[in-house]
């Protein structure tokens, strides 16, 4: 991406400071032991340190080098290795020894294969559920290149939510997400909610790309418009040099504008603040949705 911030921005609110605490200690020996990776130390998220502390952290599976180039992300792009068949069991695993309540699990984008993946996520949910019954299960995914086999096999297991991001306004998207559109993700958010009404649908926008106020605004309808339920915008922050710059940090008071405007628009949730991300304190947000299940829409029953 082509913008260029001004080094001297500062953030008008107070920066997060990472600590090392023997409850971080303790996740990271879990992961390491069952041979997994998080979203939280590839994409060095600002909150992992108070996640982990909580016992949450969201999972990337299918590999450590992802077929898109997105600008805004750390995670290498390359050609990704063979999926690891017994990496479903593994995290299976992990869940039961950290006793976790609720999970995410995401993956790098695999365009290299047939069904972008969605069988190995829907593979995860599975061994998930059948050995931790109590612990639901959320999923950030990618497009599938709008897939409707890959979207039906995940949406086929038993899921809490299905999350899939659109990361910017419709015009920064060509810059942001070169290898996605942005219509074609509004309507992945939308099939997923025709296929199963019984679960939440949710994407994520970031602040700070060069976006004006009207476009959140209008992102905002749109996503509204397709069916989904949970929204949450967050704080765009350059993880490393050669990625997209800060344009702009937004002020408590504009993330407190568009939160009042996505309960105006009718979402179940809205999560608005500089260190929210798609799956930050996505336990919490998960008790807050209330039942197992998303309410259907009228006249429909189960």
């Amino acid at each position: 991406m082509t913008t260029h911030s001004d080094a001297s921005l500062r953030p008008p609110w107070p920066r997060k400071k990472l600590t090392f605490s023997p409850e971080v200690h303790a996740m990271k020996e879990v992961f390491r032991r069952h041979e997994l990776r998080t979203v939280c130390e590839d994409a060095k998220c600002p909150n992992m340190s108070e996640c982990f502390s909580h016992r949450e952290a969201t999972f990337i599976v299918m590999g450590d080098r992802c077929t898109r180039r997105c600008s805004f992300c750390a995670i290498p792009t390359g050609k990704p290795a063979q999926l690891d068949a017994l990496e479903p069991v593994r995290l299976a695993r992990a869940v039961t020894e950290l006793g976790l309540r609720h999970i995410v699990v995401t993956g790098v984008a695999r365009d290299d294969l047939e069904d972008g993946g969605a069988s190995h996520y829907a593979a995860c949910v599975r061994e998930i559920r059948t050995h931790n019954p109590e612990t639901t299960v959320e999923v950030l995914t990618s497009d599938f290149h709008e897939q409707e086999s890959a979207i039906a096999t995940l949406l086929a297991e038993d899921l809490h939510v299905f999350n899939h991001n659109l990361e910017t306004v419709e015009r920064l998207h060509r810059e942001v997400r070169p290898q996605a559109r942005y219509d074609r993700s509004l309507r992945v958010l939308k099939r997923a909610k025709e296929l199963r009404p019984d679960i939440f649908t949710k994407s994520g926008i970031m602040l700070g790309l060069g976006e004006q106020d009207d476009e959140v605004e209008q992102v905002l309808r749109d996503i509204r418009n397709h069916g989904v339920d949970v929204m949450t915008i967050g704080q765009y922050m350059q993880p490393l040099k050669r990625k997209s710059d800060v344009a702009a940090y937004a002020s408590l008071e504009r993330f407190a504008r568009f939160e009042a405007l996505g309960k105006e628009l009718g979402f179940t949730l809205t999560l608005s603040g500089p260190y929210v991300r798609s799956s930050f304190a996505a336990g919490d947000a998960a008790a807050l949705l209330g039942s197992r299940r998303a309410p259907l829409p009228d006249g429909q029953t189960r």
